[in-house]
């Protein structure tokens, strides 16, 4: 498989009137073409900013830095703005996390699709508006031809995440990166955004980034998972392989919390991480794990870095325990 997204060392840091929150760490993150990354962490892990990020949509203070940053083999890091303008939107699509305000509420939803598709390619209007259409039917839009009339707050949420997915898809985009785009949708219609989500993947060969923070979720739609914790990736490999033998204590914390049909005893009290997450600000020193880990040793106060576990190149722990001790490496 061709190689989409290579992203080595990307770091985002914010100021505060505190200091330099180091949002982003130095992740590293290889996405192949086709394939559904999903990106899975608590809320302030840095996971949405990592999106952001990557599609150059940051805050104006925000400051990103990166060994690389490559898209399809170009890279981003030197691109101005007419040029990322000419990537985002035709070969890289994003999904927000809020379909309630995603859309504009002062045009019709057709004339949103339109746009990028208008921008972007060589086409008329006419056929801007057959593409929308077809792509509002495959999201499963009911009477497609007569929403391009109308206006956002005229859909429910499930529909308006639905013309979302279209919309994201009509330049046929070589990636997409979805933004917990589940996130403010019941339960039933969550589960049908992800089906369509995953249809829509395989059925146009789209590479995905999934960023959410629910493991159910992850194990449903996921091809690979990189687990994110205090702005780091401490944790990445195969679906089947994180969930089959989860390594970092962090991983085994949160898949620890699920509760499991059969075993988990109705009444129960559900395993909980002890703790919170670390500070941000300023320099951020050994495992940010240490406080909340009930591994954690005086070697633990070193700076682990993200290496493969047990010979295994396709899973990488951020671990000192993990890789016995002896592979401490301090971090770039």
């Amino acid at each position: 498989m061709s190689l989409i997204l290579d992203v080595r060392n990307l770091r985002v840091e914010l100021p505060t009137p505190r200091g330099m929150l180091q949002a982003v760490r130095g992740i590293d993150l290889q996405v192949n073409r086709g394939e559904m990354l999903c990106l899975v962490g608590e809320s302030g892990c840095g996971k949405s900013m990592t999106s952001l990020a990557l599609m150059g949509l940051l805050p104006a203070k925000a400051r990103r830095s990166a060994d690389r940053l490559a898209f399809c083999g170009e890279d981003l890091l030197t691109m101005n703005e007419r040029q990322l303008n000419g990537i985002r939107g035709a070969r890289m699509s994003m999904i927000f996390q809020e379909p309630m305000t995603s859309l504009n509420p002062s045009f019709t939803l057709g004339d949103q699709l339109c746009e990028a598709l208008l921008a972007h390619r060589k086409t008329s209007r006419a056929q801007a508006r057959e593409r929308a259409v077809y792509l509002l039917e495959r999201a499963g839009v009911p009477q497609a031809s007569d929403r391009l009339r109308q206006y956002p707050h005229q859909l429910s949420g499930g529909l308006r995440q639905r013309v979302m997915i279209a919309m994201a898809l009509m330049c046929g985009p070589e990636l997409i990166i979805a933004d917990e785009p589940t996130t403010a949708l019941d339960v039933t219609i969550q589960a049908q955004i992800l089906r369509l989500i995953r249809e829509l993947q395989q059925e146009f060969g789209t590479a995905v980034v999934f960023i959410t923070h629910d493991l159910g979720v992850v194990a449903r739609i996921a091809d690979r998972v990189s687990v994110m914790y205090a702005g780091q990736v401490v944790e990445s490999a195969p679906v089947q392989q994180l969930y089959g033998q989860p390594t970092h204590p962090y991983t085994q914390g949160l898949l620890g919390c699920i509760p499991v049909r059969g075993k988990t005893e109705p009444g129960s009290r559900l395993q909980a991480i002890p703790g919170v997450v670390p500070s941000l600000i300023g320099a951020v020193e050994g495992c940010a794990f240490y406080n909340r880990c009930p591994q954690a040793r005086q070697a633990c106060l070193s700076t682990p870095a993200l290496l493969p576990h047990a010979g295994q190149a396709a899973h990488a722990v951020r671990c000192v325990q993990a890789h016995g001790g002896d592979q401490l490496r301090a971090a770039a």
